[in-house]
């Protein structure tokens, strides 16, 4: 028998057509006379998941992000001995392994959240990242213990990266889940808005630490500030999280006994069509995400010759664009459906990449925040689609395996060495436009994906 997850008792069981729920954690529900939640009460515990989900996604991306803003310093820190070039390589390297383990998390923490709850498979993976990232600030310095410091860099970058596989899609899907059927799109958009305001606090952080500090209180002890935040941060998501309940469809495989014992099994024997379009549809969020919201602030000091401020700077800017932009198009997808909003990214993407790159190359500050804003919003109609897209395309009973494993095959096949694939065409073409081509070719094979795929918004959410 499978048991229900929660750690509340007596809730209503609700069909997906019709997602209320009770209230979260161990407080009874305030019940109507016919044994229904009260409006009121509905609308408090939506409040309490999205808040939930938001913080969550938050500090996970805050963790995860920091290192790219920071590959510079985190270079001559782990790699003094190499050229710049080479050495920022290297770096971007270890940033591409740490992906190579997020397939594995993907079935782990997808198998967790089918098999005993969204709730507690979100709980621990924000605890693994937060202990992995405060663990890397401790690290000695390549002068200290030699090869050990990249050694356990690589090692604690491969928790992170195990622990962020179930992050995004688990938000996700319980955003979904909770969500109403019209307004699936917009809720579901709080996972990337999270992850950008993750971001933006990194970006922001990095900004200031450069701006105040030379180049060696930075690689002495500066660079290690931004990686200290992340336990206190983690504790109080994991405390916000284990106050929810589960989501009220998953509640009721796990009451009737629903509950898949081999989800990713299932996943690949009867859902492998969805898998594969799925996977497709991710692309250009991988490589679209690590190049225009991450990689850059490195393309625009180290290929475009900005100063690292300004880098950061402008970067920050259009992360502030980025957010307002998401909710719009989790909006506009509930409104045209997610398969027009999708092809239109991959559309607007291929047609207006290179000469945005082009733009960057002029070196103009006020035109680079210009084009990082064009480009951040191009991505925020596949970006803001996305989550719910992925969570729609899954029954509940592999809803979390299938949206897991499909956005984190692509995202360590493609979306982890993005940086590392950018820096290596620059370093073989000779062009600082390079990273354009590998933009859209990632856009053109997310538009043939996407045009196979089935309209999935309005529709009731499947069991199975």
């Amino acid at each position: 028998m499978i048991r229900n997850s929660s750690s509340g008792t007596g809730s209503q069981p609700l069909t997906s057509q019709h997602p209320e729920s009770g209230t979260p954690g161990n407080d009874a529900p305030d019940l109507s006379l016919s044994g229904q939640p009260r409006p009121e009460e509905i609308r408090s515990t939506r409040r309490r998941v999205v808040a939930a989900s938001f913080i969550g996604n938050f500090v996970e991306w805050f963790d995860y992000a920091v290192y790219g803003y920071l590959a510079v310093t985190i270079t001559a820190v782990f790699f003094p001995e190499s050229d710049p070039q080479t050495g920022l390589m290297l770096t971007f390297a270890l940033f591409a392994i740490s992906f190579l383990v997020r397939p594995l998390g993907g079935f782990v923490w997808g198998h967790l959240g089918d098999r005993i709850g969204r709730r507690t498979a979100l709980s621990w993976s924000i605890l693994l990242m937060s202990m992995a990232t405060f663990c890397i600030a401790l690290i000695p310095s390549y002068a200290a213990i030699g090869i050990w410091a990249p050694i356990t860099l690589l090692l604690l970058r491969v928790v992170q990266g195990f622990s962020a596989s179930g992050e995004y899609a688990g938000a996700s899907a319980f955003l979904v889940e909770y969500a109403p059927a019209n307004r699936r799109g917009l809720f579901a958009a709080v996972v990337p808005a999270s992850t950008a305001t993750g971001l933006l606090l990194g970006s922001l952080i990095a900004a200031l630490l450069t701006g105040l500090l030379d180049a060696g209180q930075m690689s002495d002890w500066g660079w290690r500030l931004p990686f200290l935040l992340a336990a206190p941060m983690g504790l109080i998501g994991r405390y916000i999280r284990n106050k929810l309940e589960d989501t009220p469809v998953f509640r009721e495989l796990a009451e009737e006994d629903e509950a898949v014992k081999t989800p990713v099994s299932d996943l690949f024997t009867q859902h492998w069509r969805a898998l594969l379009v799925a996977s497709g549809a991710v692309l250009l969020n991988a490589v679209g995400f690590y190049v225009i919201l991450s990689y850059m602030p490195t393309y625009l000091s180290q290929e475009i010759g900005l100063d690292e401020t300004l880098s950061y700077i402008a970067t920050t800017v259009a992360l502030l664009t980025y957010i307002g932009f998401i909710f719009l198009t989790g909006m506009l997808s509930d409104r045209f459906g997610r398969k027009k909003v999708l092809i239109s990214a991959s559309v607007l993407f291929i047609v207006l990449t290179y000469p945005a790159f082009v733009l960057l190359g002029t070196g103009s500050f006020v035109v680079i925040v210009l084009v990082q804003i064009l480009l951040g919003a191009l991505l925020t109609l596949n970006d803001g689609t996305l989550p719910s897209f992925l969570a729609e395309m899954f029954p509940t009973r592999v809803r979390y395996s299938g949206f897991a494993v499909s956005f984190n095959l692509s995202n360590a096949v493609f979306g982890g060495t993005a940086p590392l694939v950018a820096t290596w065409l620059i370093a073989t073409s000779g062009t600082d436009l390079a990273p354009s081509w590998y933009l859209m070719a990632a856009a053109a094979v997310s538009f043939v994906a996407v045009a196979l795929a089935p309209e999935t918004s309005r529709k009731p959410l499947r069991h199975r």
